[in-house]
């Protein structure tokens, strides 16, 4: 535990060293909120003001994003030479990925408080309790947390940080072909079929039912099952992935 503090602080401190990553990692969502809303947000019905509903979609968006970054943090470590020196001081693998996941999800949290901030500016309203908003908290956290163990584990594959820098633009494109922007029922039958199974469809409207006070139905625990689902297979994946780097 205490390797893997370690680690999050280190991990923590590079991305300070970086701030043109993390006003990107700000901007982008802040932008494609912009854009929905004032552009799109007119000619899309969807049953009321468009961002009420839009809002939960740019959460997951900008979460996704920042947990996609993980990638290529791990891949540069991998390829500088500073694991030999961790392994050196008997660090354990475990604590060095920990580490960069526990310090994307900080990231990702403070991106996702700034992204709200603004959508409250701009006229979103919450009117979840306190037991929504902790509910829609706890599954924002489990999906950053998912995703950043499976971005740990390309990372390990990659061989460069552009490569991995790929996985980062499929998480960022993938919101799309969901409920985040429109109604899926909108979609054509060929895509809906996609939309309707997705992980993210299931996170985005658990948040959207959580944050407005709606029922959630299903798709509460489809979200916190994929979550888990995807946690489990990457964390193992991680795990057999960084044994193999540094035989």
């Amino acid at each position: 535990m205490s390797d893997a503090l370690t680690m999050t602080g280190r991990s923590l401190r590079l991305s300070a060293r970086t701030p043109d990553a993390l006003i990107t990692a700000l901007a982008m969502p802040v932008m494609l909120m912009l854009v929905f809303v004032y552009f799109f947000g007119g000619a899309i019905d969807t049953g009321g003001k468009y961002v009420q509903y839009v809002v939960p979609g740019v959460l997951v968006l900008c979460a996704g994003f920042g947990a996609g970054n993980t990638a290529m943090s791990v891949t540069q470590d991998m390829q500088s030479g500073i694991i030999d020196r961790f392994r050196a001081m008997d660090v354990r693998g475990a604590a060095i990925l920990s580490g960069h996941v526990a310090a994307s999800l900080a990231r990702n949290l403070a991106a996702t408080a700034v992204v709200f901030g603004v959508a409250t500016a701009i006229g979103f309203r919450a009117q979840a309790s306190a037991a929504g908003w902790l509910a829609a908290i706890g599954v924002l956290v489990c999906y950053i947390v998912a995703l950043s163990w499976l971005s740990a584990a390309v990372g390990l594959i990659a061989r460069s940080p552009e490569a991995a820098g790929g996985f980062t633009f499929f998480i960022a494109f993938l919101p799309y072909p969901s409920s985040g922007f429109v109604p899926v029922d909108t979609m054509p039958s060929w895509l809906r079929g996609f939309a309707e199974h997705q992980p993210l469809t299931p996170v985005i409207e658990s948040m959207r039912g959580l944050l407005l006070g709606r029922p959630v139905d299903g798709s509460g625990w489809q979200a916190l099952v994929w979550c888990a689902g995807i946690t489990v297979v990457s964390v193992a994946a991680a795990e057999m992935l960084y044994r193999r780097r540094t035989r």
